[in-house]
């Protein structure tokens, strides 16, 4: 008897213009930062409910509970990197650590060297967000963000930004560092939301 034929993959569902490179491109504004754990913390200030600002030490911090999430990863330079297995410290369980005030509706994340990205909430807290430690079972690279970057897989990857070191909460949006060299604010890859000029009303920050 015949075996049947085997049919052709489907072709992947990836988001216009993008395709899949080999490998990992590396790109990121300025020189990897030196990760020293005895001056390293992570905080969270601005509109919390309480107030006060949180911290944690880097002990304490890659001790907090972790979650994982299987994500494409999209590059505005167009590269899709498929099926990132990522491990961290969801936006969720940040949120509830560090409760926000009632009228918080973004989120800014600071990074090393000033670096920053503003993140609506609903991003924020969306399933798969979180503030990775690995990348596949293995520690994210120096290169890549360690000791944590801020994966928001359902943006563009310039909001899952490298060597965080904080969380403001913002109860009126503000542009991040490349939201203000003219981005867009909000980096949707499935509407190709790439440039400031094609924001459309409700998605620019209030003037």
């Amino acid at each position: 008897m015949s075996q049947p034929e085997q049919s052709a993959p489907e072709p992947r569902d990836l988001p216009p213009g993008q395709y899949v490179p080999r490998g990992w491109p590396v790109l990121h504004y300025g020189p990897v930062p030196k990760f020293r754990p005895k001056d390293w913390d992570f905080r969270v200030f601005g509109a919390t409910a309480s107030g006060e600002q949180y911290r944690w030490t880097w002990d304490e911090f890659d001790a907090l509970p972790t979650t994982t999430a299987v994500a494409d990863f999209h590059c505005v330079t167009k590269f899709t990197i498929p099926d990132n297995e990522w491990t961290g410290v969801s936006g969720a369980a940040i949120v509830e650590l560090a409760p926000p005030a009632p009228d918080v509706t973004h989120v800014m994340v600071w990074a090393e060297y000033g670096y920053s990205a503003n993140i609506r909430m609903s991003d924020f807290l969306a399933d798969g967000t979180m503030f990775a430690t690995h990348r596949d079972g293995e520690r994210i690279s120096p290169d890549h963000g360690f000791p944590i970057r801020i994966v928001v897989p359902h943006l563009y990857a310039w909001k899952s930004v490298k060597w965080v070191r904080g969380v403001e909460y913002l109860v009126k949006d503000r542009r991040g560092f490349w939201e203000e060299r003219g981005y867009h604010n909000v980096a949707d890859p499935w509407r190709e939301q790439r440039y400031s000029y094609q924001e459309d009303e409700g998605e620019s920050p209030p003037p």
